[in-house]
Order: C-alpha cells, then structure tokens, then sequence
C-alpha cells in the first residue's frame, strides 16, 4: 500500500477509534502517556466530521483536556509530542508526531464542545479550565496489516 491509498487507510484508522493515545514530555524528559478522546471519530463525535473533512490531507487533530492537567505543563515546557491510534486486532497502528499547540481561539472551543463535557468543564466551552489542543503532524509511521510505514507532511502552519 502507497501514497494516496495508504493515506486514505490512515484516516479511515483515525476515523474509526474512540480514542487516541497522546504522549508528551515530562519535565524530566520522560514521555508520559495517556488515553483521550478521538475528536475525529465518526462514531464518538460525528458532528465534528465536517471540521476535520478539510483536513484530510494534513491530518490535523483536535484535542480537549483541563488547563490544570500535568500535559498542559509539559507542553509549555515541551511541545513535542505524539499521538497513536490502533486497532490492534487488525494488525493497523498509526503514530503522528509533531509539536502540539495550546489553542486560544474561543470559536474553536464552541465549535468543538459536546454536552455532557460539563462534568470536565462545569462553566462550559470558555470555562477557564477547558483548553483545546492541536497537533499538525510532520511525520507519520505505523504499521497497516503486514506493512510497516512512514510518511512526513509538507510544513503548513
């Protein structure tokens, strides 16, 4: 599997799991690792397909997490970072990496937000402690049934 074909397998990937696995850098320079969820997922969050239907091509995602949360700190000190989906059944694993951005537009947040998050964000999309993050990918790698793969992305921030 190359080029347009493998990448179309990539999103098909991105966009049929729950969650995403996000590591960053700890202060210590240890990768720290944690399960959240999948925005693009079509099942989970179908409402947002039309927001990254435009981004097919630079596989930029989306995150929600707490201001207050470790990752946060570890992003201002450190933005590198990655993210992996997987079926692990189906022999399919997908890693992006790049830097990942702490997002302050405030149409972003509305767009994005889903009811019952208020139980992580109790004051709603502008609650202080509600913070969007964005990764656009510079490279790719994983694994598609008996293919390893690699891939990078044109620089388009």
């Amino acid at each position: 599997m190359k080029g347009s074909e493998l990448k179309r397998a990539c999103l098909d990937l991105i966009a049929s799991v729950d969650e995403a696995y996000v590591t960053t850098v700890d202060e210590h320079g240890y990768p720290q690792t944690r399960c959240m969820f999948n925005l693009r997922s079509k099942k989970r969050f179908p409402r947002l397909v039309d927001i990254f239907r435009s981004h097919n091509d630079d596989f930029m995602v989306l995150f929600t997490t707490n201001t207050s949360s470790a990752k946060i700190t570890h992003i201002r000190q450190n933005p590198a970072a990655c993210i992996y989906y997987c079926i692990p059944d189906g022999f399919e694993g997908l890693m992006l990496s790049g830097d990942l951005e702490i997002v302050d537009d405030p149409k972003i947040r509305e767009e994005i937000w889903h009811p019952g998050w208020e139980q992580y964000y109790p004051q709603g999309p502008h609650d202080p402690d509600h913070t969007v993050l964005r990764l656009c990918p510079t490279k790719a790698k994983g694994w598609m049934k008996t293919e390893p793969f690699s891939f990078e992305f044109p620089d388009k921030k």
